[in-house]
C-alpha cells in the first residue's frame, strides 16, 4: 500500500537522509521518496501506521499525518 507521510521538522538534507534512513528500516518499504520542501515521504510498505510513525519520530521527527493513497 502506499502511504503519503506529513512531516514536521525537516529542514536540510540530513533530515532527509534521516527520514529515509528510517523509511528504510520498514519490513518491506519500496519506493521511498522524501520530499523537503513539501515536508512529506511517501512510501510503499504493508507496515502498520503506528510503526511507522515510530520510526519517523525515533529520529526526532513529528508525523502530522499518514495517508493511504
Amino acid at each position: 500500500m502506499k502511504k503519503k507521510i506529513l512531516i514536521e521538522g525537516m529542514s536540510c538534507k540530513n533530515c532527509v537522509a534521516h527520514v529515509t534512513e528510517a523509511l528504510e528500516e520498514l519490513n518491506d518499504a519500496k519506493g521511498i521518496e522524501v520530499n523537503l520542501e513539501g515536508k512529506y515521504a511517501v512510501v510503499e510498505t504493508n507496515e502498520a501506521d503506528d510503526s511507522i510513525k515510530e520510526k519517523i519520530e525515533d529520529m526526532g521527527y513529528d508525523v502530522i499525518k499518514i495517508e493511504n493513497i
